[in-house]
């Protein structure tokens, strides 16, 4: 039988979902994104549940990102899916439950968004981030373009941002973008050993809490987005950035 996209298992008053496609590097895809978006749902409807860890399946990545090979054969679609989830079911996910991210490896483009969106993060010592979209043809649509620049001095971030150079789990936790990084097999205890300590705080305010601290306008932000991510999805290089990495080769840019 074939592996669900992504797991979901209860641990006391933490849900932990795992991205399960470690064979792919846990690569975005539709199957993917809703087995996320429906165990955030469940975890947002469910007063058990206090804090919600993610993290990947195997020892390599967190998340690769978009399948590119799926973008490139024209597999990749949403439709059908609800449009408050996002890419992986996540990035537009209004939960109010806090998410740390137990990133267990290389998190590179909407891995990195997925780093991003989430509230708390804990690496490992292997891990890495970065937004190398730019080298792709295409952007950081996923929320990566502004939170990003959120979350990290201005130029700091623009050299991540245009560069599209990964970025070390060490140098990230200097940076301030993560919380914390440890050994590759501590990950996940440690994101939740990070988890009860939420959990042991009252849960109505933690969720009220969140929702302050995350309640300025991200509209304006997401509208330019779209707007970017159509004109930018309509090029010849964004055709190009998946066909060339399909076909392990460099891409030929065209610039139009």
């Amino acid at each position: 039988m074939t592996e669900p996209a992504a797991l979901a298992e209860r641990l006391d008053h933490v849900m932990l979902i795992t991205l399960n496609r470690p064979e792919v590097r846990n690569a975005v895809d539709a199957a993917l994104t809703r087995a996320v978006g429906t165990a955030l749902d469940e975890a947002d409807a469910d007063p058990s549940i206090r804090a919600v860890v993610l993290t990947g399946a195997g020892d390599k990545a967190f998340c690769a990102g978009a399948d590119l090979k799926a973008v490139a054969r024209g597999e990749f679609t949403t439709e059908g899916l609800p449009p408050h989830w996002g890419f992986a079911g996540c990035v537009t996910h209004p939960i109010s439950k806090p998410v740390v991210a137990a990133v267990n490896g290389f998190a590179l483009g909407g891995g990195t968004e997925i780093a991003l969106w989430a509230d708390l993060v804990v690496a490992a010592e292997t891990a890495g981030f970065g937004l190398p979209e730019v080298k792709r043809g295409i952007i950081a649509g996923a929320g990566g373009a502004f939170r990003l620049v959120r979350q990290l001095p201005a130029k700091v971030a623009m050299e991540i941002l245009l560069t599209g150079d990964p970025v070390p789990a060490a140098e990230a936790l200097r940076l301030g973008l993560i919380n914390r990084v440890v050994p590759q097999e501590q990950v996940v205890p440690a994101a939740l050993e990070l988890a009860g300590r939420i959990c042991a705080n009252a849960p109505l305010s933690v969720q009220a809490s969140k929702r302050i601290a995350r309640g300025f306008s991200e509209a304006d932000a997401w509208a330019r987005t779209a707007a970017e991510t159509e004109l930018i999805m309509k090029s010849a290089d964004a055709k190009e950035g998946p066909r060339a990495f399909a076909e392990k080769r460099a891409p030929v840019w065209e610039g139009r």
